[in-house]
C-alpha cells in the first residue's frame, strides 16, 4: 500500500451534515492513539469488532499536533483497506516515517493531539469546477502525482489556479501542467480531531 506524507493544516467546518457520528468519531481517535502508543507498550488489545461503515475501504490522513505545532502527517489518498486499519497504520506512520520529522519519542506520544481527515473516492474534476474549501486535489501525469487536502488552500488564502498550481508543484510537475494534460482529481474530506471529540 503507498502512503502519502502531505502538509496537514487546521481544521474547518463542513456546512454539510457530518457523515461520522460523535461516537464513531472518538472510536477512530482512539485506534490512532492506541496505534501509536502501542509502539512502546506493546501491541494493543484486540479491537472490538467495527461497524460496517467504519469497516468500509477509505482512504484518510492522520495528522499529529504537538503543543500546536505539526509533528507528522501520512495518509491513503486511496480506498485501500478498511477504514479503521488505514487510520491505524496511517497513525503510526504519521508519528514514526514522516521524513520531515524525527520519530516520536514516548513523552510526545502521550501529549500528541490527532486531526483525521477522512477522503470520499477521487473523482474526475474540469478545472472551473474545483472548489476552493470544498475540494481536495490530487493531479498526475505519468509517474508524477501530487496531493493537497481540501483546509490547504483556506489556510494559504489560495485562490483556484493558486491551488492547481501548489498542487502540481507538489507533484513535482510544471505549474502549469494543470492546463497542458495532467490528470485532475478531486475529493472531499471530513476533518475531526481530538479537542471537538472532547466537547
Amino acid at each position: 500500500m503507498s502512503r502519502l506524507s502531505r502538509h496537514s493544516v487546521t481544521q474547518q467546518s463542513s456546512a454539510l451534515k457530518p457523515e461520522f457520528s460523535l461516537e464513531e468519531r472518538r472510536l477512530l481517535l482512539g485506534v490512532a492513539h492506541r496505534s501509536i502508543l502501542s509502539a512502546f507498550d506493546g501491541p494493543p488489545p484486540p479491537e472490538t469488532s467495527f461497524s460496517p461503515h467504519l469497516s468500509e475501504p477509505r482512504g484518510v490522513f492522520t495528522t499529529l499536533y504537538l503543543r500546536g505545532n505539526l509533528r507528522g502527517c501520512v495518509g491513503y489518498a486511496l480506498p485501500v483497506a478498511p477504514l479503521h486499519s488505514a487510520v491505524a497504520d496511517s497513525a503510526r506512520a504519521a508519528a514514526f516515517e514522516d521524513t520531515r520529522f524525527c520519530p516520536v519519542t514516548q513523552a510526545e506520544a502521550l501529549e500528541l493531539q490527532v486531526s483525521l481527515s477522512v477522503l470520499s473516492r477521487l473523482a474526475p474534476v474540469q478545472p472551473e469546477e474545483v472548489e476552493v474549501g470544498r475540494h481536495g486535489l490530487v493531479i498526475s501525469l505519468g509517474s508524477r502525482r501530487g496531493l493537497l487536502l481540501p483546509q490547504v488552500p483556506v489556510e494559504h488564502h489560495w485562490d483556484r489556479e493558486t491551488f492547481l498550481e501548489h498542487t502540481c508543484h507538489k507533484a513535482g510537475l510544471d505549474p502549469q501542467a494543470w492546463r497542458h494534460g495532467a490528470t485532475l482529481e478531486a475529493f472531499t474530506a471530513e476533518v475531526f480531531g481530538d479537542e471537538e471529540a472532547a466537547k
